[in-house]
């Protein structure tokens, strides 16, 4: 049996309440939110020989003679957010979308927002800004020549901007791109720029233009920034740590969190690759349990995906507005 939902399953709801509620106090006083508010739900779609901890091990020559388990898995996890009625953020890999268009079309088609992973999942400071720009037109060409629709949002392959490639952010913009979700405020051997901002803000571009910076979930502990729920963090980490960290942003921070996953984390049956310790312990820890933490989650919580959160007329949530550069001293 099921858990029964603690909060609305209309993600409206709560933003509906907040803005009527969380204006005044009983004693009239200005205040801050009174509900928890709507959190974020993507997913990046990729195959599970993508991973950049298999990126030596499995040549991007060998994706298509693999068996694919792209479509399997992200139609399991389209069922599951139906039964929630959790509407998120696709971002899909430009490959699967041009191997698999009806994957996309049906993606759209249930009411889910399209985004942009890449074409090649390769790391963004492996590339030239040139390369870069290429590999992003390709992607966003496969998803839109897919579905029929434009889109907006763009998230690096294994958070792969960095503070070595922050020109990145200017190709974006450049390229019709609205927001970003690809810099990790943490410490970690692949990836991050510790001193980023933890919260969602603005980047003024060199083209004029501005890019909302959605960065994924940290937490605050002893004056370190830890992650938390997505990817392996949420499948390795103790499922107390995950929901210690929504109350903390529901009744502390006042700020939504952002869930994200890989279908591939929810199939526990993919081909195994022989990689190093470190490697096989990342990817394939807790396979089997992925699906009850995504399950616990989406029964509690309520979820919405970026573009119905925030591209519709949420402007000032993102209050800090700061250039490419300023991210690393901020």
């Amino acid at each position: 049996m099921r858990a029964s939902r603690v909060f609305p399953r209309d993600w409206n709801s709560w933003d509906l309440m907040n803005s009527m509620l969380s204006k005044y106090n009983k004693k009239g006083e200005s205040c801050g939110a009174v509900l928890p508010p709507t959190h974020i739900m993507s997913v990046d779609v990729e195959d599970y020989f993508m991973v950049e901890a298999f990126t030596g091990l499995v040549s991007r020559h060998s994706w298509e003679s693999r068996p694919s388990r792209a479509v399997m898995s992200t139609q399991r996890i389209l069922d599951l957010f139906d039964e929630y009625n959790v509407k998120g953020t696709f971002f899909f890999v430009g490959w699967v979308a041009k191997q698999f268009p009806e994957l996309v079309r049906e993606v759209h088609l249930r009411g889910h927002e399209l985004a942009c992973h890449s074409y090649w999942h390769r790391t963004v400071y492996s590339m030239t800004p040139g390369e870069f720009r290429e590999d992003t037109r390709a992607a966003a060409r496969a998803i839109e020549d897919a579905a029929g629709v434009k889109v907006f949002g763009y998230r690096a392959p294994s958070w792969s901007v960095t503070k070595d490639c922050l020109w990145a952010l200017d190709v974006l913009a450049e390229e019709g791109f609205t927001y970003d979700s690809s810099i990790y405020p943490i410490h970690h051997d692949l990836y991050g720029v510790p001193g980023a901002e933890r919260f969602p803000y603005k980047l003024n571009c060199q083209n004029g233009s501005s890019l909302k910076e959605y960065p994924p979930t940290t937490v605050r502990v002893v004056g370190q920034n830890l992650p938390a729920a997505g990817g392996g963090y949420l499948r390795i980490f103790p499922l107390t740590y995950t929901h210690w960290v929504f109350r903390k942003f529901e009744t502390q921070y006042h700020e939504r969190v952002i869930v994200y996953l890989h279908p591939w984390e929810l199939d526990p049956e993919q081909p195994r690759i022989p990689g190093g310790l470190k490697s096989r312990i990342r990817h394939y820890t807790n396979l089997g349990s992925m699906e009850d933490r995504l399950e616990s989650l989406l029964a509690r919580y309520a979820f919405g995906s970026f573009n119905r959160l925030f591209a519709e007329g949420n402007a000032d949530y993102c209050a800090s507005v700061l250039t490419p550069r300023e991210v690393l001293y901020s």
